[in-house]
């Protein structure tokens, strides 16, 4: 899987950006299972996203989502514009 990977601790130190495609509705109905997956059963997505340092790779639990955002551990929010993926 391309991407750095980091820990889910340290996005707030990269500058986030959009990604060249703006997958958001691509990525909903995933974004939406990965959601439940943590909730439910406590498993983790691997979601990549754009930072000015390039693609960074995290794997994580999906806290909540919205149109624009999707939430993971203390409430850092990751902007569904800068996502390249998701895989669980």
């Amino acid at each position: 899987m391309i991407g750095t990977l980091i820990e889910k601790e340290q996005v707030d130190k990269f500058k986030i950006i959009p990604a060249e495609i703006d997958n958001s509705e691509k990525f909903m109905s995933r974004l939406q299972s990965a959601l439940r997956l943590g909730n439910e059963f406590k498993s983790k997505t691997d979601i990549v996203f754009n930072t000015e340092e390039g693609p960074m790779r995290i794997e994580t639990t999906v806290w909540s989502l919205t149109d624009k955002y999707l939430q993971i551990k203390h409430g850092i929010l990751i902007p569904l514009r800068s996502l390249i993926a998701v895989e669980y």
